[in-house]
């Protein structure tokens, strides 16, 4: 079918007048997408031309076709569809403020002490402990107890959740630092403890837990109208992860039974690895589109349902800490958003958000007998450790 046929076929009378071969150009030569630049000025424009984009041409005698009209609608169907997903790829990937670019000054003295405080912990789990789950179950007792004391030397009253998996006993550990306003109102903090089967674990997700009690011993004694809550938790990596037998499921699954208002949830997943070399950050797919692909940023993750937590949480760390941070808010089906406790959360109806260097997405011994100690950059884990004391203390308000 050449271009006057097709043009016919589709309404047109004359595609050779300057103002409809235009219009025909760019709806059906340069693509649709360059049509969706201005759909509206399109169809106002055909029609008061008298040429509307479903009104019969001359040239068919008045009549559309069934197939006429039928092929018309699929079009103004994918161009609608176009329109919406490029909408929707803008509020998922448009935060606040501006990662930020430049060079890191040097630690300060409060960084070095959190520096330090950091590389113990994950000496002390991925190092010391090494594996820890199920099938290494002297280690991930050994895991609970250094945790518990942790918590305990900082002044924290510890709790446990307890359940059983295949026989064995597993614990959750909690410990909460009471609001002074509004103490009814709880943000959690979570990082899974255990590894993989293999693995001693070290950035997954040691130093998930490391930040997590650093976190605890900085905010100790803050007088802040919000609860903030701590949960160290059992079973997030296969064979239990988002299963009934994962330990944030559990929990999650207790605070709903107990109407707990949780107002947000941070997972701490995997925050380790920062890479300065082009190609060292991948994505799936569509996501190497928009973000950098160099892996020296900390991600903020969260799905839709908890886009406001994910604004909020990025825009106060931009705002405060000079690193670079990415942050996404998007449907939990695409692969890597909901790969962590913070899934569990979500299924209760909680707004929760994943921190994470984005794991297998950058880091090459993920879940490997690789995954040591000494692959740690703990100095710029250490700014994200302090910036993200202020996120928390800017939630707990």
């Amino acid at each position: 079918m050449n271009d006057i046929r097709l043009a016919e076929f589709f309404g047109y009378d004359n595609p050779g007048t300057p103002d409809e071969a235009s219009d025909f150009n760019v709806m059906f030569v340069r693509g649709p997408i360059v049509c969706l630049y201005n759909p509206i000025d399109f169809f106002s424009r055909s029609h008061a031309r008298g040429t509307d984009f479903f009104s019969p041409s001359k040239a068919s005698g008045g009549v559309v076709s069934p197939l006429q009209h039928r092929w018309r609608l699929l079009l103004l169907c994918l161009l609608l569809m176009l329109l919406f997903l490029a909408v929707g790829g803008l509020l998922m990937i448009n935060m606040p403020g501006r990662s930020y670019k430049g060079p890191l000054a040097p630690l300060s003295r409060a960084e070095q002490e959190i520096r330090e405080h950091l590389r113990s912990h994950v000496q002390a789990l991925a190092g010391d402990i090494g594996e820890r789950n199920l099938f290494e179950y002297r280690a991930l007792k050994a895991s609970v107890d250094y945790i518990q004391k942790v918590l305990q030397d900082q002044g924290y009253n510890v709790g446990e959740q307890e359940y059983q998996v295949k026989e064995l006993t597993v614990k959750n550990i909690d410990a909460q630092c009471p609001g002074t306003g509004k103490p009814e109102k709880i943000i959690i903090v979570g990082a899974h403890y255990d590894s993989v089967y293999g693995c001693p674990g070290a950035n997954d997700n040691a130093t998930g837990v490391a930040a997590l009690l650093e976190i605890a011993r900085l905010i100790k004694g803050r007088n802040l109208p919000r609860s903030v809550r701590f949960v160290a938790f059992v079973n997030e990596e296969p064979p239990f992860f988002q299963t009934s037998e994962m330990g944030s499921w559990v929990y999650a699954q207790r605070c709903r039974q107990r109407s707990e208002n949780i107002v947000g949830m941070l997972s701490l997943e995997t925050i380790g690895c920062y890479l300065d070399f082009p190609g060292s950050q991948i994505y799936p797919f569509p996501f190497s589109l928009f973000y950098p692909n160099r892996g020296n940023f900390i991600g903020f993750v969260g799905n839709t349902a908890s886009r406001d937590l994910v604004r909020r949480t990025i825009r106060t760390f931009r705002r405060e800490t000079k690193f670079p941070s990415e942050g996404v808010a998007a449907p939990g089906i695409i692969p890597g958003i909901g790969w962590s406790d913070h899934w569990a959360f979500w299924k209760q109806g909680y707004p929760a958000v994943m921190i994470t260097d984005t794991a297998l997405y950058r880091y090459r011994y993920y879940h490997t007998n690789n995954d040591t100690p000494d692959k740690i950059d703990y100095d710029r884990m250490a700014r994200v450790v302090a910036g993200l004391m202020i996120v928390l203390e800017d939630l707990a308000k």
